[in-house]
């Protein structure tokens, strides 16, 4: 799996993010929106408005804002409304690149993300092009930095949760779930006492590519430009 890859991705991210905080609030908010209005406001008993909330949370989005999308969904009425469409390209060295849109203007979205990829040294493929070279999976990443738990302790207490993968580093103990199982066993670690750096629904994918320096700079252009629109929610790439 990704592993810890995936956890440096994460590190590297959350700096340049912090100069975009209320870019990165509003399709929050959006995403909100919609897993409530779709699904109610209830939380437990609205396991998608759940998964949003939390992904708030660990971005601190401050609760104000939360609350504001759930009644602005709970208010609204048939006219506002969004459709979830993926785009699928690739970046150098054939890195796949998947993107999650959720959009009231499907031909703005297709544009604009078109834009990004292709004319920042990648090309946009078609659907189902690259999709099949990830697996949806939930993950959890709990740093160990002050905590005394070894390696063998956190995998027992992984499958008795229910986890499907443990990898460790020195720096974190990185779970993968079945995306079925991804409440549950989030459920179970937190009421064992961890803390949670990061807890999400994501794709990892099945192959890494290693880029050199020159390619992943070119790579990160195009991320950047993609998660710089307001209709982007999501990119993964295959890079290590």
């Amino acid at each position: 799996m990704a592993g810890h890859s995936k956890w440096n991705n994460i590190k590297g991210r959350k700096g340049a993010q912090d100069a975009k905080r209320g870019k990165i609030f509003q399709k929050l908010s959006r995403e909100i929106y919609m897993a409530a209005k779709s699904g109610g406001p209830d939380p437990s008993t609205n396991p998608s408005l759940r998964m949003v909330l939390d992904k708030a949370r660990s971005a601190n989005m401050p609760n104000d804002n939360i609350q504001r999308a759930i009644k602005k969904a709970s208010a609204a009425g048939e006219g506002e409304n969004y459709d979830e469409i993926v785009y699928e390209g690739y970046g150098p060295a054939g890195v796949a690149i998947l993107v999650h849109t959720l959009t009231d203007n499907k031909n703005r979205t297709a544009t604009n993300v078109r834009v990004a990829i292709n004319k920042n040294g990648g090309s946009l493929g078609e659907t189902g092009s690259v999709a099949y070279m990830f697996d949806r999976k939930g993950y959890l990443a709990i740093e160990r930095e002050g905590l005394d738990v070894d390696e063998d302790t956190m995998m027992m207490s992984v499958l008795e949760a229910g986890g499907e993968d443990l990898e460790s580093s020195d720096e974190v103990f990185e779970i993968f779930t079945e995306p079925t199982d991804f409440p549950d066993v989030r459920d179970a670690l937190e009421a064992e006492g961890y803390v949670l750096a990061q807890a999400e629904l994501t794709m990892v994918p099945q192959t890494l590519i290693e880029l050199s320096e020159e390619q992943r700079e070119v790579l990160e252009t195009i991320v950047t430009a993609l998660e710089d629109d307001d209709d982007v929610s999501e990119v993964f790439t295959s890079a290590s």
